[in-house]
């Protein structure tokens, strides 16, 4: 099969296709047959050298694929599960960057009715992280406020339409009027230009001055201590990304005071079976709201396989709005 490897560590050229043999379903797993593979942040950073992929994974690049079960190994699907060839999408640790990814047969989910398998690889990733981060982890709740910084890209079109789905108040940041226009078409209530207004005032003045109950951060750094002024009274914090930085300054008394809670996790090193269970979750709790047409992965633009470098040039030039998904076909 054809496979996009990381050469070397390094920018954009360095992922190159290459001919490997197909990968051997596990038990527990099946062999998918790759129609699209969702491109995200972390398979930019794993390029850079900067997100190694847990013990046990394949070093190929890609978190997301949709396609057809083309294998299943003994003992993978119980009764009523899957069959060779089904249409499924999946959560992966690697691989995804490949014309077959073996993945875990708990982490896979069918296609959503009406769907094509390009829309269907931009989900996985997205909708794992923010159900658990957003509802799970954050407890949001609604008619409650969140804020979603980075609200433009994959994760942040994802959360704003579930969370306004759901009933919350969203507001989000993005970093141009294009971006903010369309997080604001998607459900926010209001969206910052984070580089020409300061997101805390902004924060204080859509809510009466009492914050947000909720934020996901992907930014990290000095959106720290910022993050903590815009809580409300019993807030939290909720941080999967640190694209800013990994430390920043924190000033402990308005944690006490509002009493405040800061969670944060990653996804691509969790067992399979906390990924299974979060994968069930979005099945009963997502899917429905993606069949009403409530909610839609944002595409914005597709690749060939073998131009993923070029699919990493444009993520990493922060121009899109949404998702980018590469296609073997």
């Amino acid at each position: 099969m054809m496979v996009i490897e990381i050469s070397k560590f390094g920018g954009p050229e360095v992922l190159v296709p290459a001919d490997r043999p197909r990968p051997v379903p596990a038990p527990g797993e099946v062999l998918i047959k790759v129609a699209a593979a969702g491109v995200n942040r972390p398979d930019a950073a794993q390029r850079r050298g900067g997100y190694p992929p847990p013990a046990g994974a394949s070093d190929i690049p890609g978190l997301e694929v949709s396609g057809t079960i083309a294998e299943i190994a003994p003992g993978s699907i119980s009764e009523g599960g899957f069959q060779i060839g089904d249409e499924v999408c999946a959560l992966v640790s690697g691989g995804g960057y490949a014309e077959f990814c073996a993945a875990p047969a708990v982490q896979c989910l069918p296609l959503p009715r009406g769907f094509d398998m390009v829309a269907a690889a931009a989900i996985p990733e997205t909708a794992f992280t923010v159900w658990n981060n957003v509802f799970e982890r954050g407890r949001l709740k609604p008619g409650e406020w969140i804020l979603i910084h980075g609200g433009s890209s994959g994760i942040g079109t994802m959360a704003i339409q579930l969370a306004h789905a759901l009933g919350s108040r969203v507001l989000a940041t993005a970093g141009s009027a294009e971006k903010c226009a369309a997080c604001e078409r998607l459900g926010a209530a209001r969206a910052i230009n984070y580089r020409e207004a300061d997101f805390v005032a902004a924060v204080r003045d859509m809510t009466g001055g009492r914050g947000v109950d909720v934020v996901l951060d992907m930014v990290g750094g000095d959106y720290l201590p910022r993050n903590i002024d815009v809580l409300a009274v019993e807030g939290r914090l909720v941080q999967i990304g640190l694209q800013a930085g990994a430390t920043g300054q924190l000033n402990m008394g308005p944690l006490l005071v509002k009493r405040l809670t800061i969670t944060a996790s990653t996804l691509r090193a969790r067992s399979v079976q906390e990924k299974g269970a979060v994968a069930a979750a979005v099945r009963t709790n997502v899917w429905p709201l993606l069949e009403s047409g409530a909610v839609k992965p944002i595409i914005h633009a597709t690749f060939p396989l073998r131009a993923a470098a070029d699919a990493h040039r444009l993520l990493e030039s922060s121009q899109h709005i949404g998702k980018i998904v590469l296609v073997t076909s």
